[in-house]
Protein backbone atom coordinates (compact mmCIF):
# COMPACT_ATOMS: atom_id res chain seq x y z
CA UNK A 1 0.00 0.00 0.00
CA UNK A 2 1.54 3.49 -1.31
CA UNK A 3 1.65 6.23 -3.62
CA UNK A 4 3.58 6.31 -7.18
CA UNK A 5 5.46 8.86 -9.33
CA UNK A 6 4.61 8.60 -12.78
CA UNK A 7 7.01 9.54 -15.77
CA UNK A 8 6.32 13.20 -16.79
CA UNK A 9 5.42 11.90 -20.50
CA UNK A 10 3.01 14.65 -20.38
CA UNK A 11 2.46 18.06 -18.67
CA UNK A 12 0.06 16.52 -16.61
CA UNK A 13 1.62 13.62 -14.85
CA UNK A 14 4.89 15.89 -14.31
CA UNK A 15 4.08 16.53 -11.04
CA UNK A 16 1.02 14.03 -10.29
CA UNK A 17 1.42 11.34 -7.67
CA UNK A 18 -0.88 8.44 -7.68
CA UNK A 19 -2.29 5.38 -5.18
CA UNK A 20 -1.17 2.27 -6.39
CA UNK A 21 -4.07 0.54 -5.59
CA UNK A 22 -1.99 -2.40 -4.60
CA UNK A 23 -4.20 -3.30 -1.67
CA UNK A 24 -7.23 -3.27 -3.89
CA UNK A 25 -8.42 -7.26 -5.01
CA UNK A 26 -11.70 -6.35 -6.76
CA UNK A 27 -12.25 -4.16 -9.83
CA UNK A 28 -16.20 -4.62 -9.98
CA UNK A 29 -18.08 -4.06 -7.30
CA UNK A 30 -21.10 -6.57 -5.57
CA UNK A 31 -24.02 -5.56 -7.67
CA UNK A 32 -26.78 -6.45 -4.89
CA UNK A 33 -24.77 -3.72 -2.67
CA UNK A 34 -24.55 -0.71 -4.99
CA UNK A 35 -27.52 1.77 -6.37
CA UNK A 36 -27.05 4.73 -9.18
CA UNK A 37 -26.12 8.22 -7.80
CA UNK A 38 -27.62 11.18 -10.02
CA UNK A 39 -25.99 14.66 -10.01
CA UNK A 40 -27.89 17.50 -9.00
CA UNK A 41 -25.35 20.39 -10.53
CA UNK A 42 -26.04 22.06 -7.78
CA UNK A 43 -29.46 22.87 -8.92
CA UNK A 44 -32.55 22.15 -6.83
CA UNK A 45 -36.27 21.23 -7.84
CA UNK A 46 -36.72 24.61 -9.27
CA UNK A 47 -33.68 24.30 -11.45
CA UNK A 48 -32.11 27.07 -9.74
CA UNK A 49 -28.28 26.86 -8.78
CA UNK A 50 -27.85 26.90 -4.86
CA UNK A 51 -24.58 25.48 -4.64
CA UNK A 52 -22.05 27.20 -6.71
CA UNK A 53 -18.83 25.02 -8.22
CA UNK A 54 -20.70 21.80 -8.92
CA UNK A 55 -21.30 20.22 -11.97
CA UNK A 56 -19.99 17.69 -14.45
CA UNK A 57 -17.47 14.61 -13.32
CA UNK A 58 -17.66 11.21 -14.01
CA UNK A 59 -20.78 8.70 -13.42
CA UNK A 60 -20.53 7.29 -10.12
CA UNK A 61 -22.09 4.51 -8.15
CA UNK A 62 -23.13 4.53 -4.51
CA UNK A 63 -21.93 1.38 -2.44
CA UNK A 64 -24.32 0.72 0.84
CA UNK A 65 -21.83 0.81 4.22
CA UNK A 66 -22.69 -1.29 7.03
CA UNK A 67 -21.67 1.25 9.77
CA UNK A 68 -23.73 -0.63 12.59
CA UNK A 69 -21.72 -4.18 12.21
CA UNK A 70 -24.71 -5.54 14.15
CA UNK A 71 -24.52 -8.70 12.84
CA UNK A 72 -23.33 -9.87 16.44
CA UNK A 73 -21.49 -13.53 17.15
CA UNK A 74 -21.71 -14.25 12.75
CA UNK A 75 -18.09 -14.93 12.08
CA UNK A 76 -17.19 -13.13 8.29
CA UNK A 77 -14.90 -13.51 5.76
CA UNK A 78 -12.98 -11.04 3.69
CA UNK A 79 -13.88 -11.40 0.15
CA UNK A 80 -12.01 -8.50 -1.68
CA UNK A 81 -10.57 -5.05 -0.74
CA UNK A 82 -12.51 -2.23 -2.89
CA UNK A 83 -11.82 1.21 -4.28
CA UNK A 84 -15.07 3.27 -3.47
CA UNK A 85 -14.80 7.07 -5.53
CA UNK A 86 -17.13 8.47 -2.83
CA UNK A 87 -14.40 8.06 0.07
CA UNK A 88 -11.02 8.23 0.80
CA UNK A 89 -11.24 4.75 2.35
CA UNK A 90 -11.28 1.50 0.99
CA UNK A 91 -13.97 -1.09 1.57
CA UNK A 92 -14.12 -4.47 2.63
CA UNK A 93 -16.40 -7.01 1.10
CA UNK A 94 -17.66 -9.40 4.26
CA UNK A 95 -19.46 -12.51 3.70
CA UNK A 96 -21.15 -13.76 6.90
CA UNK A 97 -21.61 -17.07 7.38
CA UNK A 98 -25.02 -17.17 6.86
CA UNK A 99 -24.14 -15.90 3.58
CA UNK A 100 -24.96 -12.00 3.74
CA UNK A 101 -22.51 -9.96 2.21
CA UNK A 102 -21.97 -6.00 3.60
CA UNK A 103 -19.47 -4.03 3.12
CA UNK A 104 -17.55 -2.23 5.82
CA UNK A 105 -15.03 0.67 6.23
CA UNK A 106 -11.03 -1.41 5.65
CA UNK A 107 -8.82 -0.86 8.65
CA UNK A 108 -5.21 -1.38 7.73
CA UNK A 109 -3.65 -4.71 8.05
CA UNK A 110 -6.68 -6.72 7.01
CA UNK A 111 -6.58 -8.60 4.00
CA UNK A 112 -8.59 -11.27 1.93
CA UNK A 113 -9.42 -14.17 3.43
CA UNK A 114 -9.46 -13.18 7.35
CA UNK A 115 -12.20 -13.93 9.49
CA UNK A 116 -13.53 -10.73 11.65
CA UNK A 117 -16.46 -10.71 14.86
CA UNK A 118 -18.56 -8.19 16.10
CA UNK A 119 -19.91 -8.19 19.29
CA UNK A 120 -18.88 -9.45 22.75
CA UNK A 121 -17.84 -12.51 21.65
CA UNK A 122 -15.36 -11.10 19.47
CA UNK A 123 -11.54 -10.93 20.33
CA UNK A 124 -9.61 -7.61 20.71
CA UNK A 125 -7.92 -7.73 17.13
CA UNK A 126 -7.55 -5.63 14.25
CA UNK A 127 -10.74 -5.83 12.09
CA UNK A 128 -13.30 -6.75 15.06
CA UNK A 129 -15.85 -4.51 16.24
CA UNK A 130 -16.18 -4.16 19.94
CA UNK A 131 -18.20 -2.29 22.49
CA UNK A 132 -16.01 0.16 23.89
CA UNK A 133 -16.49 -1.24 27.54
CA UNK A 134 -14.61 -4.63 26.07
CA UNK A 135 -11.74 -3.16 24.60
CA UNK A 136 -8.54 -3.19 26.38
CA UNK A 137 -7.22 0.86 26.98
CA UNK A 138 -4.62 2.46 25.26
CA UNK A 139 -6.16 0.45 21.56
CA UNK A 140 -5.76 2.31 18.58
CA UNK A 141 -9.67 2.25 17.42
CA UNK A 142 -11.88 3.75 14.76
CA UNK A 143 -15.44 3.95 12.82
CA UNK A 144 -16.46 4.90 16.13
CA UNK A 145 -19.85 5.33 17.43
CA UNK A 146 -21.21 8.63 18.96
CA UNK A 147 -24.21 7.14 20.53
CA UNK A 148 -25.39 3.30 20.85
CA UNK A 149 -26.67 1.40 17.51
CA UNK A 150 -26.45 4.74 16.15
CA UNK A 151 -23.96 3.56 13.73
CA UNK A 152 -19.91 4.91 13.32
CA UNK A 153 -19.31 8.36 12.35
CA UNK A 154 -16.00 9.28 13.79
CA UNK A 155 -12.45 8.48 12.25
CA UNK A 156 -14.13 6.85 9.11
CA UNK A 157 -11.89 8.66 6.38
CA UNK A 158 -8.32 7.56 4.83
CA UNK A 159 -5.55 6.73 7.70
CA UNK A 160 -7.41 8.08 10.75
CA UNK A 161 -7.67 6.69 14.12
CA UNK A 162 -8.54 7.53 17.93
CA UNK A 163 -7.15 5.82 20.50
CA UNK A 164 -8.91 4.39 23.81
CA UNK A 165 -7.54 6.41 27.03
CA UNK A 166 -9.58 5.72 29.76
CA UNK A 167 -12.91 4.62 31.34
CA UNK A 168 -14.97 6.46 34.16
CA UNK A 169 -18.00 4.70 34.74
CA UNK A 170 -20.16 4.18 32.06
CA UNK A 171 -18.40 6.57 29.86
CA UNK A 172 -14.91 5.71 27.82
CA UNK A 173 -12.81 8.95 27.14
CA UNK A 174 -11.63 8.96 23.78
CA UNK A 175 -8.42 11.10 22.39
CA UNK A 176 -9.90 11.88 18.45
CA UNK A 177 -8.01 12.32 15.36
CA UNK A 178 -8.60 16.38 16.35
CA UNK A 179 -7.07 16.22 19.26
CA UNK A 180 -10.11 16.69 21.01
CA UNK A 181 -10.77 14.38 23.71
CA UNK A 182 -14.20 13.29 24.63
CA UNK A 183 -16.50 10.62 26.60
CA UNK A 184 -18.42 8.34 24.70
CA UNK A 185 -20.72 5.88 26.38
CA UNK A 186 -19.36 2.16 26.40
CA UNK A 187 -22.02 0.66 25.04
CA UNK A 188 -21.02 2.38 21.74
CA UNK A 189 -18.83 0.53 19.03
CA UNK A 190 -15.86 0.50 17.60
CA UNK A 191 -13.26 -1.28 15.32
CA UNK A 192 -9.98 -2.29 16.26
CA UNK A 193 -6.85 -0.57 13.93
CA UNK A 194 -6.81 2.34 11.89
CA UNK A 195 -8.39 3.26 8.28
CA UNK A 196 -7.11 1.97 5.47
CA UNK A 197 -5.19 3.95 2.67
CA UNK A 198 -3.05 6.08 5.31
CA UNK A 199 -1.06 7.70 2.25
CA UNK A 200 -4.12 9.48 0.53
CA UNK A 201 -3.00 12.56 1.63
CA UNK A 202 0.40 11.87 -0.25
CA UNK A 203 -1.39 12.05 -3.61
CA UNK A 204 -0.82 15.03 -5.82
CA UNK A 205 -3.55 15.55 -8.76
CA UNK A 206 -1.06 16.99 -11.63
CA UNK A 207 -3.58 19.41 -13.37
CA UNK A 208 -6.72 20.82 -12.91
CA UNK A 209 -8.94 18.65 -15.10
CA UNK A 210 -8.24 15.67 -12.25
CA UNK A 211 -10.56 18.40 -10.30
CA UNK A 212 -13.48 18.10 -13.09
CA UNK A 213 -13.60 14.69 -13.35
CA UNK A 214 -14.86 14.55 -9.49
CA UNK A 215 -17.23 17.05 -10.22
CA UNK A 216 -15.81 20.21 -9.02
CA UNK A 217 -15.67 23.33 -10.96
CA UNK A 218 -13.45 26.00 -10.87
CA UNK A 219 -13.32 27.92 -7.16
CA UNK A 220 -14.01 31.77 -7.48
CA UNK A 221 -12.03 33.82 -4.50
CA UNK A 222 -13.83 36.39 -2.70
CA UNK A 223 -11.00 39.17 -3.51
CA UNK A 224 -11.29 39.24 -7.10
CA UNK A 225 -15.32 39.81 -6.85
CA UNK A 226 -17.52 42.84 -6.32
CA UNK A 227 -18.44 44.04 -3.33
CA UNK A 228 -22.13 43.43 -3.73
CA UNK A 229 -21.01 39.83 -4.35
CA UNK A 230 -18.60 39.11 -1.36
CA UNK A 231 -17.74 40.93 1.84
CA UNK A 232 -14.39 40.93 0.52
CA UNK A 233 -14.95 41.94 -2.77
CA UNK A 234 -14.20 45.50 -4.18
CA UNK A 235 -11.38 47.94 -3.98
CA UNK A 236 -9.14 49.43 -6.50
CA UNK A 237 -6.37 47.15 -7.76
CA UNK A 238 -5.22 44.15 -6.54
CA UNK A 239 -6.56 45.66 -2.69
CA UNK A 240 -6.09 42.49 0.10
CA UNK A 241 -9.72 41.94 1.05
CA UNK A 242 -9.89 42.81 4.50
CA UNK A 243 -10.63 40.38 7.20
CA UNK A 244 -10.76 37.11 5.89
CA UNK A 245 -14.35 35.50 6.02
CA UNK A 246 -17.01 33.67 4.09
CA UNK A 247 -19.54 35.15 2.21
CA UNK A 248 -22.45 35.24 4.20
CA UNK A 249 -19.57 37.75 6.13
CA UNK A 250 -18.82 34.75 8.92
CA UNK A 251 -15.25 35.65 9.86
CA UNK A 252 -12.69 32.61 9.29
CA UNK A 253 -8.53 31.59 10.81
CA UNK A 254 -9.94 31.91 14.38
CA UNK A 255 -13.55 32.62 15.25
CA UNK A 256 -15.01 30.21 16.96
CA UNK A 257 -18.59 29.26 15.96
CA UNK A 258 -19.67 26.38 18.37
CA UNK A 259 -22.53 27.47 20.42
CA UNK A 260 -20.76 28.11 23.70
CA UNK A 261 -23.87 26.88 25.57
CA UNK A 262 -24.05 23.86 23.48
CA UNK A 263 -25.54 20.55 25.20
CA UNK A 264 -22.55 18.63 24.67
CA UNK A 265 -20.18 20.67 25.74
CA UNK A 266 -20.20 18.47 29.19
CA UNK A 267 -18.45 15.29 27.28
CA UNK A 268 -15.60 17.37 25.83
CA UNK A 269 -12.77 16.84 28.14
CA UNK A 270 -10.31 18.90 26.15
CA UNK A 271 -10.93 20.93 22.88
CA UNK A 272 -9.32 20.18 19.69
CA UNK A 273 -5.99 21.42 18.65
CA UNK A 274 -5.89 25.50 17.43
Amino acid sequence: MGVKKLKPITPGQRFRVVNDFEQVTAVKPQKSLIKGKSKSGGRNNQGRMTMRYVGGGHKQKVRSVDFKRDKVGVPATVKAIEYDPLRSAYLMLLVYADGEKRYSIAVSGISVGDTLMSGVDASPEVGNALFLKDIPLGTIISNIEMRPSQGAIIARSAGTFAQLVAREGKYAIIKLPSGETRMILTSCMATIGSVSNSEHMLQVSGKAGRSRWQGRRPRVRGVVMNPVDHPMGGGEGRASGGHPRSRNGIPAKGYKTRTPKKATNKYIIERRKK
